[in-house]
């Protein structure tokens, strides 16, 4: 979306292997587990010498350092991930060990913003520390998802790095001068019928969306239609003990006694999609005007992911895709300022 060619992937977990497949095919996908990812293996994949890569883009899986999450009392043990059981508190350091082996020009890795909070921090020096260690410059800094673009609440910690020989320093994006909300990343849910229950068929009106833009007012012009929109059957919560509690929150609140359960504003960004929020009964951020979760053509938006974006899987397996994921329109968004104030002044020779 920012105008870079995707040379090489690494994913570990089978289902979002095959997301990955279905959206991206013309991409070398590596399959195995990073740990055994040599970087000499990589560099003769995608044809290039160490030093001679323009950017390594890298998530290492962070559920070890969540706030939502066991934090250090999972560190160090083989948990469940995904479909898997591996660690992953360990995985930034198998980043660290891949980018000292490519040398790129320039860096860019993301964690969950726990990672910067209580008894993590002592993990992020040492992190910051080995990545400094690789030979560049290095800032970190926490960016929110809903000031660039995305209507969701996303805090996420982004790690810049500029190969010292280069003399660039790291830059990172200004917040935008505004915010969409859920109403405007899913406008049409004001009007939208029922056409006999969840699983079936639905239909509304066409209704005006913002058109995305950077740095400026945004407009509003583009139509959609959703003929075809459909909520699944794992979306209704009204025989849960928290669909009779969504009846007693108000717009903008959260349970009490179910301590994730949140109803947002309709007039606000979302709150943060997490990853376990697409089990049949966990309580989540829910819709905040009828008694269910958001449909994956919901949360797509709420994510900011293209509408022609693919999902495989159970309704499950999707949300946790979108839960995991780092939102696209916040990544273009870092993405062109490493491309325009980094990579360009390296081309053109204005350092």
């Amino acid at each position: 979306m920012a105008g870079f060619k995707i040379l090489w992937a690494n994913e570990f977990i089978p289902a979002a292997q095959e997301v990955y497949r279905a959206n991206f095919p013309n991409t070398f996908l590596d399959k195995r587990d990073i740990r055994i990812v040599k970087p000499e293996e990589i560099l003769k994949t995608i044809g290039m010498k160490r030093g001679e890569l323009d950017l390594l883009d890298g998530s290492p899986p962070c559920a070890s350092f969540s706030t939502a999450g066991n934090r250090n009392r999972d560190w160090g043990k083989i948990k469940k991930y995904s479909d898997t059981q591996q660690r992953t508190d360990d995985l930034f350091f198998e980043y660290v060990r891949i980018l000292d082996g490519l040398q790129p020009k320039v860096f860019l890795a993301e964690n969950v913003s726990g990672l910067v909070k209580g008894v993590a921090k002592g993990y992020f020096l040492m992190i910051l520390a080995a990545l400094k260690g690789c030979g560049y410059r290095v800032k970190a800094k926490l960016l929110d998802a809903q000031w660039l673009g995305v209507p969701q609440k996303r805090q996420r910690i982004i790690f810049i790095g500029v190969r010292n020989d280069l003399e660039i320093y790291p830059q990172f994006p200004k917040p935008f001068p505004y915010r969409y909300s859920i109403k405007d990343a899913i406008p049409w849910a004001i009007t939208v019928r029922y056409g006999g229950g969840f699983g079936n068929e639905l239909w509304t009106s066409a209704d005006t969306l913002p058109t995305d833009t950077v740095g400026s007012q945004p407009s509003r012009g583009n139509n959609i239609n959703n003929n075809n929109f459909k909520i699944e059957v794992e979306a209704d919560i009204s025989r849960f003990a928290i669909g009779k509690e969504w009846d007693n929150l108000k717009p903008g609140e959260k349970s009490k006694k179910y301590i994730n359960l949140i109803k947002p504003s309709w007039e606000h960004p979302c709150n943060t999609i997490t990853t376990p929020s697409g089990l049949i009964s966990a309580a989540t951020v829910v819709h905040p005007t009828e008694k269910r979760r958001f449909s994956i053509t919901e949360l797509k938006r709420i994510c900011a992911f293209p509408e022609d974006f693919i999902l495989t899987g159970t309704y499950a397996q999707q949300w946790e895709r979108l839960g995991r994921s780092v939102p696209p329109l916040m990544m273009r968004v870092i993405a062109r300022v490493i491309r325009d104030k980094i990579l360009m002044r390296l081309k053109d020779g204005t350092r």
